[in-house]
């Protein structure tokens, strides 16, 4: 599988891990499967970002 790719990227590690517990929180509300993973990673400049497995 590929990851999916949040389409913003955040200055802080905070910023991005606050939308991975919305992410894993929200899903079920919207009636949406959960993805397998979520997690944060970092870019090469220095910011953080979000992806997913389906």
């Amino acid at each position: 599988m590929n990851w999916i790719y949040w389409v913003r990227l955040y200055e802080t590690k905070f910023q991005a891990g606050c939308l991975v517990k919305r992410m894993e929180n929200d899903w079920w509300v919207y009636g949406y499967e959960c993805p397998q993973e979520v997690e944060v990673f970092k870019s090469r400049k220095g910011r953080f970002g979000v992806r997913f497995l389906p």
